[in-house]
């Protein structure tokens, strides 16, 4: 059974298509006009090993927020759509990335139950990458914790500057999706009988 997904979300704000297959590792380059996001959506792609490809447009010359959380949301439903009824994943992963002085910490369950608890948001986080902040990362991930179905939580451990402590927590979340998304038997990895 294919575990692939295309998602087209357009607003007044943004165009996105999203194109994720979870058992590929063929991916496209993002293009989504903000050169930070496109590196960070390269980085999930690499460390998930996933087939990804983001095509995007967004009123940019607000700024990056629209673009950034509806990516998010948009890729929060092509992960809905591709993991189908969930069953025989493994469905929790957990990662610790470290890069220079900082350290992020995800664990996440995708349980089909929506919750973010962000922690770098109570620290302080010094300046911004490419215009993206720690609190642009947040609402992306929580755009995609709400569409996926994703419960997550991010601690940082160490770390001040905001290009490290968004990249380290990227990678983090993709490392810890591709445990949480291996097919390791058929039976439903709940007690419910279902997620």
């Amino acid at each position: 059974m294919s575990r692939a997904a295309t998602v087209t979300r357009t607003t007044s704000e943004t165009d996105i298509t999203v194109t994720l297959d979870l058992d590929t590792t063929t991916y496209q380059h993002p293009q989504t006009g903000h050169g930070f996001l496109d590196h960070m959506l390269d980085a999930l792609a690499r460390h998930a090993r996933i087939g990804l490809s983001v095509r995007a447009t967004g009123d940019l010359h607000i700024e990056p927020h629209h673009l950034i959380e509806d990516t998010g949301i948009t890729l929060g439903q092509a992960l809905s759509q591709a993991l189908g009824d969930r069953r025989g994943i493994e469905r929790y992963g957990s990662a610790f990335v470290p890069m220079d002085e900082t350290l992020a910490h995800v664990v996440l369950d995708l349980s089909g139950r929506a919750h973010l608890a962000f922690e770098p948001e109570t620290l302080n986080v010094w300046g911004d990458a490419g215009g993206m902040t720690h609190y642009h990362l947040r609402e992306f991930l929580r755009g995609l914790c709400n569409h996926a179905g994703v419960t997550m939580h991010v601690r940082l451990l160490a770390g001040r500057e905001a290009h490290h402590v968004i990249e380290a927590t990227v990678k983090a979340v993709a490392r810890a999706l591709r445990d949480a998304v291996q097919v390791t038997s058929q039976a439903m990895p709940s007690t419910k009988g279902s997620l």
